[in-house]
Parts: structure tokens; C-alpha cells; sequence
């Protein structure tokens, strides 16, 4: 084996590195090229289509560069946040893997001066007829529910979808949110010729070595059993003591840069903060206090070991900071200087053992710009036609089955062992369309949605992309918050296929145009590349965290309806789009047809809208459309209804596509079409599980039912009244028929959605 093959790189990539030094790299520098160069950390085959992503705006402190986003907020305070995954460590290790990404993303809030306030997760696993499945499932929330629960930092929303393609690569992505005062901000830069280098936190050890460039930089082979030494092992009692240390130190202002150990470890760290600050560092790694004998300069310099921090201090003021760390009992050492000469050099006792440009390893690796080519599978996948499928005989079971399918159903079971309401910041729980957490000593809140939908991304990237954008800002918008910002996670396969990279560069183009459309900047994120087993690649998966501000805390919203009597009014159109549905595939076995279509100025103003209805005081509940439709949203609504109003009397024939002036659908050159029709002889099994978007459903008192459609009008949103809360049962009708098509008791209904996750589980 090549030597450049035994740490992920390529022959031209060596060649590179010899270019670059102007001699052969030693063992120990090849390693850190090889740490630094690889995808999870390098970006090498992401980075030049990432620019076309929007990333300043009005309220942008910090962008993509630094460890997270921030995004302020007003009264003295920004919210940061950040997305990173953890699938591959998850798939050989479900617990840990979890765990330390969850100990990650929480590090890279507070090494940004913010405390860590909540978490999200947005999860991916095969189905749960697959016993390995399970196992992942069961691991990865024990994971997240251990680390989060134990450093006490809530967990309060997420989501979790199931399909085969992520039977053999689960996806993990983890979200952390902190606030900070802006002025406060410290950022992860090796500033100061002369100032101190600390590493503080827990001993150095051999796990995780090489797990950047091994786990997340490959593709898996069938059995992942001989990489698990490459799973790191988190411990949540030391972070929070590291957290709080951290925090004080910084109070002090003898800290001028801050960065946390995570993929290729004392490498990343070291090499990021002095590329960044255009420095130099010297390290001793003979001063790097260790938990294990006999460990080489390479072990330690790319150790993945947990709770680890690198911090910059001003000259003379070493020893009041390692007295901070020393009162919450963590190591704190020395064991650098940062330097003019822009080299990361490692010394072992003083002697150099490894010297490289520090700017080589953290941002002149490698850029490609891969090949492109359409996916073959998308002219037989995107064909459908729906003559050839044939409407349910009865609709209500046909809704029960939606309700029982583990991507519609509640996930109580998951959620339940989180402790969300840890720190008594959360006052819109996890179940509802978004999160939404107070701003402590401000009217504020801020509200927090994660989206994405793989099956629409599958079937046409583009609009896949701009449709995650959207629903995510449609659901914080849903609580009476205003979107402002996103982070992502972008899931693919293997970027050296050029299936995988048209599918990537689609999904961005589809983001980008929604983000700028909605006015929502991207503020940072991650790509997660090869996952992927023997060539069966997931979905294209990109999670979209939307942030929204809401001015004041009181006027937030549920799903639920409030009280009988009130009106139920759609915001938005239905039109016969079942492509990719979750009724498509559940009912008929379908995974066909194009997504439905996205029209942005109309997205945009029902968005205002409700938005507007919720500020005035008149909304009294809202909830937006997606899987499965009006009538899985509507028995939503009914399922988490306040007092014993469970029901709902509900006509669709208002419901249906009418023209509008919004403006035109979303959709790139490559979109098909052949399952959409106009607003004349929808089908009734359209009108009830179609997932149309930009869709809302909102109720009020039936005083103000014209005032919000007045509201609608206004901001050119269509809006019809559809019926009235009530009742035990769900009754809908369409169609013109003399029955419902749907007459259903809401509690029959319920119990099989609320619990079936849990029996599917036993």
C-alpha cells in the first residue's frame, strides 16, 4: 500500500503536499495533510459549489468560517447555532457515535462565548422491519438522550424518518443553539505573536484516531465491525465542567481565541485557529497530558479524544486561567506559543519532529470540481401516471393508515427521553410544528424547525431543496416567529460519482434560490459525503435549521385547536400533486412522480399572512401541511386540540387550486410535471393526502374569520374558510358527495398514531 493511501489521499493529493514543502513529508506531517485533507474536514468536494448559498444580511454577525453562526437578535443579545452530522461513527457505534456528536456541536456553541440553551435532532434509519435498524435507532437515542440529559442542555425538537435507503448509512445530524452578547464573541483565531496555547479539558487518549478521515471521508464496505477504535468515547460530566470553566475564563478577558478539539483533533484545532489569525504555532507535545503511555507524536497530534479545548492567552496571564480551570477540577497546560512565522511546527521536548505551512492544512487543500451527470433512474422514477392509480375504496382507512406510518406518527417515543425542559426555556414543546424557547429578561422567544424530505430530493434534487427551505421556514413561522437565518447538514453519497454530484449541486441550487427568496442567509453547516454502502447510496438529505424571532413571547402558537365553535381557515392552495407522497408509496407502493411544486411568491405570502394573523392577536392556532396532507394535518390539529374540542366538520371543495397572481413555481430546467393538473376535477384522494406546499391551516373565532381572510387578501395569499372545530369526530368532506368521505372518531384515530412507534419498538 501507497503511503499516501494509508491516510485517505490520493497520489496527485501527495504530490501536492510535496509541491508544497518542497520535500517528502515525514510520517507525522503526512498524517496531518491526510487528517486536514480529507473530505469531512477539507470540504474538497463541496466548497466551490457551497459559494452560491446567500450568507450576509441585515442581521448576520458571523457567517460560514467560524465554528458557528450568529445571528443577533436585538436587545443585547445573537443567537448562535450550528448543524453538524455524526452518521458514520453512529453506524459502527450507535451510542457513542450519537453521544460524542451531540458532545461536538454543543462544544462549538460555547467555544463562540454563547451558552449552549438546546439541541435538535434530525435522524434517518432504515425500516423498522430490519432488526439492525432497530438496534441503530434504540443506540443513537440512548446516545443523545445520555449526553444531552446528563450535561443538561435540553433537547427540544427534531425529527426521525424512515426509509431502506438508510438501512445501512442512519443519518445523525445534531443542532445546538446558545445566546451570547454580541460584543462578547470570541472566535477561534491563534491571535497575538507571543500569547500562550492551552489545551484544557480531558487527558488525550488513542480513541478516534484518524476517525475524520476514516469514517466520514469513505465509503462503508458491508461490515464497518474493524473501524469501531475510530469511534470516539464522549463523557458529558467533564464537558459540562469545561463549558462552565470556559465560560468563566472568558469573562476575564485574558482569552483572545477559543477553539474546540473535534474531527482530526490537536490538528484541526491548532491549524484552523493560526490559519485564521494568518500565525504560526509551536506546540510541545511532550507537555500534552495524556491517559495513556507510549503515545507517538501522531497519535497524539490526530487523537479525536473528547472535551478537549485549545485556548489562546495573553502573555503573563497563564496562571489566573489555569487557576479558573484548576476550581472546576480540568487539566489546563501549556503546551505552545502562537508565532510570526505561519508554520505549524510540533516539537517533542523541544526537538521538531513536523513543520508545515499552517495554511496548507486548513485552507489550501485541494478544491474539485467534480463530474456532473443526471441520474439515468430519474426518467422512469419521475413518470407517473395517476390514471393508473386507482382512488381508495375508503378513505378513512386509507387516512388510518397514514396515521399509523412511522414517518407521520407521533414520535412521543423518541422525545420522551429527552429532558426538554431542563433550564425552563422551552414553552412551545417538542410535538409542535417548531420549538420555541424564551429569551430570558426580554418579551423574545426564539423558535427553532428542522426539515428535509430525501424522497423529493431523490425525485427532483432541485425543488427538493428549495421545498426543505421552505416547509422549515412555513413551520417556525407556524408559532408566531419571524425565519431570519439557516444551518444545514447536506447528506449525499459518494462525490467521486457524478450522479451524486448533479444531485448535490441541484439540492444547492433549489436552497439557495428559497433562501433568498424567503430572506433567510445561510450561516454555516456541514456536508456529510459517502454515505453510502457497496454503491446503494442514501437519499440526497438536506436538513435545513431554520431560526425565526419572535418579538413577543405571548402571542406564540400551537397546532392545536383551542376551543369549538372557532373557524378553520386554509391559507394557500391544494392541487393534484401525489408525486413522492407519503400516501403514494404507503397506499399504492409508489416512490414515483415529481414533488409537488413550489411557488415562492406564493410561499412568501402565506407565510405573511399567517404571520400577520398570529402578530394581531386573531390566529388561535396554526399548522402547517406536509406528509400526508390536509387530512393528516387536520387530525394533527384535533390530536393536540385544548379543551375537548377533538373534532372537526371540514368541506374541501374550497380547497382546490384557484388561479392566483403569486408568481411562478420553483423549478429548475430539469423538472418534469406529469402528475400535475389544473384546478378543474382534482382528485379526492389529491385534496385529502396531497402534499401541496405552501399551506396552512389556522383557526380562529369565527369574528375574525374575516379579518384574516381580509389579512390574506391583503398579502395576495389565497384563503378559504373550511369548516369548524367540534365535536369527537373528524368529518371531511369533498367532492360534492351527500357522505363524508372521512367520518372518523378522533380518539379511534389517535391512540394507533400516538403509540405505534412504541409497538413497532417492542
Amino acid at each position: 500500500m501507497e503511503r499516501w493511501t494509508q491516510v485517505g489521499l490520493t497520489q496527485d493529493e501527495y504530490r501536492l503536499i510535496v509541491d508544497t514543502l518542497g520535500r517528502e513529508p515525514n510520517d507525522l506531517e503526512l498524517g496531518l495533510y491526510g487528517g486536514m485533507w480529507s473530505e469531512h474536514c477539507s470540504y474538497k468536494s463541496s466548497k466551490v459549489l457551497l459559494k452560491k448559498f446567500p450568507t450576509t444580511g441585515l442581521r448576520v454577525r458571523q457567517g460560514p468560517g467560524e465554528n458557528a453562526g450568529v445571528v443577533d437578535i436585538g436587545d443585547g443579545l445573537a443567537v448562535v447555532f450550528k448543524a453538524e452530522s455524526h452518521n458514520h461513527p453512529s453506524a459502527v457505534e450507535p451510542f457513542q457515535g450519537a453521544a460524542t456528536g451531540v458532545g461536538g456541536i454543543i462544544r462549538d456553541i460555547f467555544t463562540m462565548g454563547a451558552r449552549p440553551i438546546a439541541m435538535f435532532d434530525s435522524l434517518r434509519f432504515g425500516e423498522m422491519d430490519d432488526a439492525r435498524s432497530r438496534y441503530l435507532l434504540g443506540g443513537v437515542v440512548g446516545g443523545i438522550a445520555f449526553y444531552g440529559n446528563c450535561i443538561g442542555i435540553p433537547t427540544v425538537g427534531g425529527e426521525i424518518y424512515f426509509e431502506d435507503c438508510y438501512k445501512d448509512n442512519p443519518l445523525v445530524n445534531v443542532l445546538c443553539v446558545g445566546l451570547v452578547n454580541p460584543a462578547k464573541i470570541i472566535k477561534g483565531r491563534a491571535e497575538g505573536v507571543g500569547n500562550s496555547v492551552m489545551l484544557v479539558g480531558a487527558k488525550t487518549g488513542r480513541d478516534g484516531i484518524h476517525g475524520a478521515s476514516l469514517l466520514a471521508s469513505q465509503v462503508f464496505a458491508e461490515s464497518a465491525e474493524d473501524k469501531r477504535p475510530a469511534v470516539q468515547v464522549g463523557d458529558p460530566f467533564m464537558e459540562k465542567l469545561l463549558i462552565e470553566a470556559c465560560l468563566e475564563a472568558l469573562q476575564t478577558g485574558y482569552i483572545v481565541g477559543l477553539q474546540d478539539l473535534g474531527a482530526a483533533g490537536l490538528t484541526s484545532a491548532s491549524s484552523e485557529a493560526a490559519a485564521r489569525a494568518k500565525n504560526g504555532l509551536d506546540l510541545d507535545i511532550a507537555k500534552v497530558p495524556r491517559r495513556e503511555t507510549g503515545m507517538t507524536p501522531y497519535e497524539v497530534m490526530l487523537s479525536e479524544s473528547q472535551e478537549r479545548m485549545l485556548v489562546i492567552v495573553k502573555k503573563g496571564f497563564e496562571k489566573p486561567v489555569t487557576g479558573i480551570f484548576a476550581r472546576w477540577g480540568l487539566d489546563s497546560t501549556v503546551v505552545g506559543r502562537v508565532t510570526d512565522t505561519g508554520m505549524l511546527r510540533v516539537l517533542q521536548d523541544g526537538v521538531v519532529v513536523g513543520e508545515v505551512p499552517a495554511r496548507s492544512l486548513a485552507d489550501e487543500g485541494p478544491a474539485y470540481q467534480r463530474p456532473e451527470k443526471r441520474p439515468a433512474y430519474l426518467d422512469s422514477a419521475q413518470r407517473l401516471d395517476l390514471s393508473a392509480v386507482p382512488e381508495p375504496e375508503d378513505y378513512g382507512q386509507a387516512l388510518d393508515t397514514l396515521l399509523r406510518s412511522l414517518n407521520i406518527a407521533s414520535k412521543e417515543w423518541v422525545y420522551r427521553q429527552y429532558d426538554h425542559m431542563v433550564q425552563v426555556n422551552t414553552i412551545v414543546l417538542p410535538g409542535a410544528d417548531a420549538a420555541v424557547l424564551r429569551v430570558k429578561g426580554t418579551r423574545k422567544a426564539i423558535a427553532l424547525s428542522t426539515d428535509a424530505n430525501g424522497r423529493y430530493c431523490y425525485l427532483d434534487p432541485f425543488v427538493g431543496g428549495a421545498i426543505a427551505v421552505a416547509e422549515s421556514a412555513r413551520n417556525v413561522v407556524c408559532t408566531g416567529a419571524r425565519p431570519v437565518a439557516i444551518t444545514n447538514c447536506l447528506n449525499f453519497g459518494n462525490p467521486e460519482r457524478p450522479e451524486v454530484m448533479w444531485q448535490f449541486r441541484r439540492t444547492i441550487e433549489g436552497m439557495a434560490e428559497a433562501c433568498k427568496a424567503l430572506d433567510t442567509p445561510v450561516t454555516g453547516g456541514n456536508v456529510s459525503f459517502y454515505n453510502e454502502t457497496s454503491g446503494r447510496a442514501i437519499y440526497p438529505t438536506p436538513l435545513v435549521g431554520m431560526l425565526g424571532v419572535m418579538e413577543d413571547q405571548d402571542r406564540r402558537t400551537t397546532p392545536g385547536f383551542k376551543s369549538a365553535g372557532d373557524m378553520i381557515i386554509l391559507l394557500g392552495t391544494t392541487r393534484e400533486e401525489l408525486g413522492g407522497s407519503e400516501y403514494l408509496k404507503l397506499v399504492h407502493g409508489l416512490v414515483a412522480g415529481t414533488p409537488p411544486a413550489l411557488d415562492l411568491q406564493l410561499e412568501t405570502a402565506v407565510q405573511a399572512a399567517c404571520l400577520d394573523a398570529i402578530e394581531q392577536g386573531i390566529a388561535r392556532s396554526a399548522h402547517d401541511c406536509s406528509e400526508g396532507g390536509i387530512a393528516v394535518a387536520l387530525a394533527e390539529c384535533c390530536f393536540s386540540a385544548e379543551d375537548g374540542a377533538k373534532g372537526a366538520e371540514v368541506s374541501l371543495e374550497g380547497a382546490a387550486a384557484v388561479e392566483h397572481s403569486a408568481g411562478a413555481a420553483c423549478a429548475g430546467p430539469d423538472d418534469a410535471g406529469a402528475d400535475r393538473a389544473g384546478p378543474d376535477g382534482i382528485r379526492k384522494d389529491a385534496l385529502l393526502f396531497g402534499e401541496s406546499q405552501s399551506r396552512i391551516i389556522v383557526s380562529c373565532s369565527p369574528v375574525d374569520a374575516g379579518r384574516i381572510l381580509s389579512i390574506a387578501q391583503e398579502h395576495r395569499a389565497p384563503a378559504a374558510v373550511i369548516g369548524t372545530v367540534g365535536g369527537q369526530k373528524l368529518r371531511i368532506s369533498a367532492g360534492g358527495g351527500k357522505m363524508p368521505l372521512i367520518d372518523r372518531d378522533t380518539s379511534e384515530l389517535e391512540k394507533p398514531w400516538r403509540e405505534v412507534l412504541a409497538w413497532t419498538l417492542k
